[in-house]
């Protein structure tokens, strides 16, 4: 049974991405690993909002939204002012990549093909992707050290988790098409 996604916010949504990753997660991809089905329906939630897609910025205040740009920023002998802002930093780089290629590859790919490249056309979105989360993983001392490995296991079942979100997907869309059409039955059942 699919769950409904009811009138009442956020709450809502969380509860119906967290629904759907976790069925997905623990019956499909057999990725039974409750923190890390947490974390990525919580991340789905937060993404649905392209202000925190899109939350990071440079030291002059500007957007980034290039995984490369992220990672150029994220290197502490490059730009990132500190340890924490790579921690930050590659944290986003992880859940941005996961998010991207997991619901979106399609961009992903044309990211590749497009005619004015970008950073990101030569960047392989799972590799950064799982680099970033060991790289976060490894800040296992003091505050971070109960969250580092949530963020192993995220780097380790990268690919799984990717498909996970590919059938969360098809959900969605599933989803859209049955509200489109029930939308369209209404319209043409009206008088006129």
């Amino acid at each position: 049974m699919r769950p409904e996604l009811s009138a009442g916010g956020e709450r809502s949504l969380r509860n119906f991405l967290g629904e759907l990753v976790w069925r997905h997660f623990f019956e499909d991809v057999r990725l039974e690993e409750p923190r890390v089905t947490t974390y990525v329906a919580s991340l789905l939630a937060d993404f649905a909002r392209t202000e925190n897609l899109y939350r990071i910025r440079d030291a002059q205040g500007k957007r980034l939204e290039e995984v490369g740009e992220m990672l150029v920023e994220s290197n502490p002998l490059l730009e990132a002012a500190s340890f924490d802002r790579e921690r930050e930093l590659r944290k986003h780089v992880g859940d941005y990549t996961l998010f991207m290629t997991g619901l979106f590859p399609e961009s992903v790919a044309k990211a590749r093909r497009t005619r004015h490249p970008c950073r990101d056309a030569f960047i392989d979105f799972v590799q950064a992707g799982k680099e970033s989360y060991a790289i976060v993983s490894s800040f296992n001392q003091f505050e971070y050290k109960a969250e580092a490995p949530l963020f192993r296991r995220l780097s380790e079942n990268f690919e799984l988790c990717v498909v996970g979100l590919n059938l969360v997907k098809q959900d969605l869309e599933e989803f859209q098409r049955e509200s489109y059409q029930r939308l369209k039955r209404a319209v043409d059942d009206l008088p006129g």
